[in-house]
């Protein structure tokens, strides 16, 4: 009997992207520490949209022209030239309801972009924060599926490998699965997946961003489980709540 499931496949890297067929897949870009939890967090609290940019420049000069909030960072801090940063708890419901966020980070938008040039057919964001809503819609679309983890500057990173694991443990009868990257994230997830928060400081980013930036109440939402559940799926620039 014939296998009609579609593919799941996990790029643990950005310079791995290029190797896999983007064309007829949803490609869920994850950079669980932290633009994904942060464009979850913002649509989650009301943001008419997140206009992910690749470039500093690029998120001053487009928040001007849409009169939205230039925000973001750059190896963990907000960039030079940005108010406002890449933290999830700084885009409550009273400061981003209603508003626009152009957001650029170190790896995750870089990476968006990257599909975009690589013709990904669809685009979301996934994260812990809205693992449910990523693998709900995984399933219902019933198309190929990229997992495209960010990383740290094109090197391997553990925390948006377990997120992908996440998925994979949750979805994967839907789909057929030949791909050791993939079972490599969900027998990693598999192993911490009953105390996150415990595991989170064995991480080397968490010890960039809190031994440097004091940010643990950060690291705790990004590890959380649907602590912002919503789709962000990106259309024609932006990213949407669905």
């Amino acid at each position: 009997m014939a296998n009609n499931k579609p593919t799941l496949y996990t790029s643990l890297s950005p310079a791995l992207l290029h190797l896999y067929d983007l064309r007829n897949a949803v490609v869920v870009i994850i950079d669980v520490f932290r633009a994904t939890s942060t464009i979850a967090s913002a649509l989650h609290n009301g943001a008419q949209c997140v206009i992910p940019v690749d470039e500093v420049a690029k998120a001053i000069a487009l928040s001007k022209h849409v009169n939205g909030i230039a925000a973001g960072e750059r190896d963990g801090k907000i960039a030079d030239g940005l108010e406002h940063g890449n933290s999830p708890l700084e885009y409550s419901p009273e400061f981003i309801k209603g508003r626009t966020l152009v957001l650029t980070t170190t790896n995750g938008t870089k990476l968006l972009q990257m599909a975009l040039d690589n013709e990904a057919d669809t685009i979301i964001t996934g994260s812990f924060p809205n693992l449910s809503a990523v693998c709900d819609y995984l399933v219902k679309e019933n198309k190929n599926v990229v997992l495209g983890c960010a990383g740290w500057k094109d090197r391997y990173n553990l925390e948006d490998t377990l997120f992908a694991g996440a998925v994979i443990s949750r979805i994967k009868e839907h789909f057929t699965i030949h791909c050791d990257s993939s079972l490599t994230a969900e027998m990693q997830y598999n192993t911490v997946k009953d105390d996150l928060h415990a595991f989170a400081p064995n991480l080397t980013h968490y010890h960039r961003l809190v031994d440097r930036f004091g940010l643990i109440e950060d690291i705790r939402f990004c590890m959380t489980p649907d602590i912002a559940n919503v789709l962000p799926l990106y259309k024609e620039g932006m990213l949407l709540a669905q």
